[in-house]
């Protein structure tokens, strides 16, 4: 079995004395789009942020790529081809979207910028419409898309994505998880994916995770979590939309 991407072994994180991630195990191998799921405060963000250095994980290893990134400073590990879009997009809201897009761009000083433009417009068409548009007077979709394609114009090799349906309407929702799956299907992207959408989640992914109280109680495929009872009876009612 070959090594994965990444790697979350033991992996504890606090917020002041309060106990966020009480000792995570996860995986994500390349070319798989892996999901995690769980309820409000079950410390899914908690867990991407970490990845990312805030806030730092106290116990624990984080291997990108057969690399320990636990400790390396947030800047650099933006710069090994690691992107995020967060929850609540943080895009810049006075910038147009075409400087948000530069500012993707900027992490990763090998990429072709016209190339990748040109790539991120094809998969976000009204993002083309917007182009010189401020950044804070797009929708709430547009938005969604931006920080999506933002994060893609450093041509990362993961893509962790934290909550992207949030907020948005069913059908700007399923764009939106139809273009994630085109990502990695064509450009065999690798995505770690948090999302409260636990059914579309499920059904997108090659693989998922529950996570209650800072930990991981079931892992399984895609597929099989669809199918558990205790999945469908905690997340899956009144969810398919």
């Amino acid at each position: 079995m070959t090594e994965p991407l990444l790697s979350i072994r033991g992996v504890k994180a606090s917020y002041g004395h309060v106990a966020a991630l009480k000792g995570v195990d996860l995986d994500v191998s390349e070319g798989e789009i892996v999901t995690l799921i769980g309820a409000n405060g079950a410390g899914k963000s908690t867990l991407m942020m970490t990845v990312f250095g805030k806030p730092r994980a106290h116990a624990g290893q984080i291997i990108y790529s057969g690399e320990d990134i636990t400790r390396r400073p947030t800047h650099l590990i933006a710069r090994m081809r690691i992107a995020q879009a967060p929850e609540g997009r943080r895009i810049f809201a006075r910038m147009s979207v075409y400087e948000n897009l530069q500012m993707g761009a900027a992490v990763n000083p090998d990429a072709d910028f016209e190339q990748n433009l040109e790539h991120v417009l094809g998969l976000f068409p009204r993002l083309a419409q917007r182009l010189h548009q401020r950044g804070g007077t797009l929708s709430g979709g547009e938005q969604q898309m931006l920080a999506i394609a933002r994060a893609l114009m450093g041509k990362p090799r993961l893509l962790l994505l934290d909550e992207p349906s949030l907020g948005l309407a069913p059908l700007i929702a399923q764009q939106i998880f139809d273009i994630i799956h085109e990502l990695n299907a064509r450009d065999r992207l690798t995505v770690f994916l948090v999302e409260q959408n636990a059914y579309h989640a499920l059904k997108l992914a090659h693989r998922g995770y529950v996570m209650v109280n800072g930990l991981i109680t079931m892992a399984g495929s895609g597929r099989d979590l669809l199918e558990r009872p205790e999945v469908k009876a905690a997340y899956l009612e009144g969810g398919r939309h």
